[in-house]
């Protein structure tokens, strides 16, 4: 397979998701998102990541989303008491679906459209936390790079909070004849190529722009954020799935997968918090899942 650029990769991505947003807006699942952003405390975040985000600690703090979409993730972070929230995205018609809520929400939070590698000068240093969720990483062909970019948006001591599909997946293929037979390599270089609109449930059978996505490995990830001058405070993994129905099969095994996990790394050049606690004396064995809002650039 001909390797595309990082940058052609990038635009690419870009283009299938803007062909993608269509089909969103015409899950069944709009209408009553529309009617439940109305709603001052409205939240689509499982007991997992509100629990982290609790932790961390974002009420009266300025927080960034990197990779919004739809925003319904960003308009969640109100009801953890942020005090400002900036949702940032490559999509611009994934970002008009998150005004359009927006106008329907008692909450004002700020839509950016902007490539992660090339932000706006006045996100530099503005924010307390940065969240990244379910599916973000995987769009990024260099994984060094966007981290650094993360770490720009962060005030000196700010946190990134990811809560993230475990790359052990990549490994595997739910669709396949036997979904528990190793499909590709850990350590796969190569990204893996869609020709068809990215939905979460399900195909589109119509050509779209190719999307491109990236396998990271936990070291790739951990090696790039201490790189971008990140401090690792907590890394946690967890046997439940937040990604599509299919890989919910994988859950409850007697030899049990990691399926995803939280991470939180802090910048340097201020005095740091104590570091995140394990979350197992917050959540115990629940770890529910009250929405999957899995993700997108």
């Amino acid at each position: 397979m001909e390797m595309p650029t990082k940058e052609a990769a990038i635009a690419s991505n870009r283009e299938a998701w803007n062909d993608s947003a269509r089909h969103h807006k015409d899950s069944p699942d709009w209408p009553a998102l529309a009617d439940a952003v109305r709603q001052a405390n409205f939240s689509c975040l499982d007991e997992t990541l509100s629990g982290l985000l609790m932790q961390v600690g974002v009420a009266d703090k300025d927080l960034v989303q990197l990779g919004c979409n739809n925003g319904r993730e960003s308009l969640s972070l109100f009801a953890l008491g942020a005090r400002s929230v900036v949702g940032v995205d490559q999509s611009g018609a994934f970002l008009e679906q998150a005004r359009e809520l927006a106008s329907r929400s008692p909450h004002a939070p700020q839509f950016i459209e902007a490539d992660i590698h090339h932000l706006p000068a006045d996100l530099q240093g503005r924010f307390d936390v940065a969240l990244i969720t379910i599916g973000v990483l995987n769009w990024m062909p260099d994984i060094g790079a966007f981290l650094r970019h993360v770490a720009q948006t962060l005030k000196p001591g700010g946190a990134l909070v990811v809560y993230e599909t475990h790359p052990f997946l990549e490994m595997f293929d739910p669709e396949a004849a036997d979904p528990f037979r190793l499909s590709s390599s850990y350590f796969r270089s190569e990204p893996f190529v869609q020709h068809e609109p990215i939905v979460y449930e399900g195909k589109v059978e119509q050509p779209s722009a190719p999307s491109y996505w990236f396998v990271h490995t936990l070291g790739d990830l951990f090696s790039g954020a201490i790189a971008a001058g990140l401090q690792i405070s907590h890394f946690k993994e967890y046997a439940h799935s937040n990604r599509e129905e299919a890989y919910d099969r994988y859950q409850q095994q007697v030899a049990q997968l990691p399926l995803c996990f939280t991470w939180v790394v802090v910048k340097g050049g201020a005095e740091q918090g104590m570091p995140i606690r394990d979350l197992s004396d917050w959540l115990g064995d629940r770890a529910v899942r009250r929405d999957r809002c899995p993700r997108h650039e």
